[in-house]
């Protein structure tokens, strides 16, 4: 069966939207709940910043040398972190561990996470609307291994709770699709998980919680939505804002969804009507998420 939008369409029109952060960033994405530290942690894309801090509280920044699609949580303090051209730790320092494409200035690292066996997937986008682009994995001892090719932007990446399935799009196909995972071999045959075709938005960001289920941010859709690990649509969540990106589930009980935004894109006149553009949002939801997976570099 086709996976997709078809069946009722549910949609939480009661669904508190918060202001968990207030910010105006152009291009927020690969938000994570550190369960450590009781801490949020975030990106802002082409400013090449990460942010970090509490729910309703000022943020920290630190200036990365490089645009920065995605990051994750390490096992050691700090960070894995999937600069423009390439991987590296963040400590006190930045340290680099693999260049990625280095004469081909038109494709960029872009989305990524830490599957449940210690190695840092992230896939590529290609600038000048090709298909370019890869979804490499980095293993902790610095390897890196090429596991799709001909990608024109990655997004999506996420685990199932058992580790065994990686979902992934490439969004402008408007396509997720599920590929059978072990960290030691390449991916398996994919099936169709959900598709777009028809519906505004494509896919962007996603997280799985503790149900199995997946959450998806609609891009240009004004939207967050709860899928069934067949694919089944459960809910669809309307936001205050065009371009929804990343979400994460966290807080001290994992049952707050935050949401990164952008304001990339956006006209004058939609940025006036759009005053939650590039802020973090967060609202309650009723199912507890997983804690975030670690790199084991």
């Amino acid at each position: 069966m086709r996976a997709g939008f078809s069946g009722p369409r549910l949609l939480m029109e009661n669904a508190m939207i918060e202001v968990a952060v207030r910010q105006r960033l152009e291009l927020g994405e690969s938000i994570l709940w550190d369960d450590r530290t009781g801490r949020l942690a975030w990106v802002d894309i082409h400013t090449g910043r990460l942010w970090q801090g509490k729910p309703l509280a000022e943020p920290e920044v630190r200036q990365l040398p490089d645009r920065v699609g995605a990051i994750g949580l390490r096992e050691s303090e700090g960070f894995v972190v999937a600069l423009a051209k390439g991987f590296g730790l963040l400590g006190l320092d930045y340290r680099p561990l693999a260049v990625i494409a280095p004469d081909l200035p038109h494709l960029r690292l872009n989305d990524g996470r830490c599957d449940r066996y210690g190695n840092f997937l992230c896939g590529g986008m290609d600038e000048r609307g090709g298909r370019g682009a890869a979804l490499y994995r980095l293993r902790p001892q610095g390897r890196v291994e090429t596991l799709l090719e001909g990608i024109g932007c990655a997004n999506a990446t996420c685990f199932s709770p058992d580790g065994l399935t990686l979902y992934f799009a490439d969004m402008g196909t408007g396509r997720v699709l599920a590929y059978p995972y072990h960290p030691d071999r390449p991916l398996g045959a994919p099936r169709l998980f959900f598709d777009f075709a028809g519906r505004p938005g494509l896919p962007d960001g996603a997280t799985v919680d503790g149900e199995g289920c997946v959450w998806l941010t609609h891009w240009g859709g004004s939207a967050v939505s709860r899928h069934a690990p067949d694919g089944r649509l459960i809910e669809e969540i309307a936001l205050p804002v065009t371009n929804p990106t990343c979400p994460c589930l966290g807080g001290p009980d994992l049952r707050t969804l935050y949401l990164t935004t952008a304001t990339f894109q956006l006209s004058s006149d939609a940025l006036a009507q759009e005053p939650l553009a590039g802020a973090i949002l967060s609202l309650r939801v009723n199912v507890e998420g997983l804690p975030e997976a670690r790199f084991a570099g």
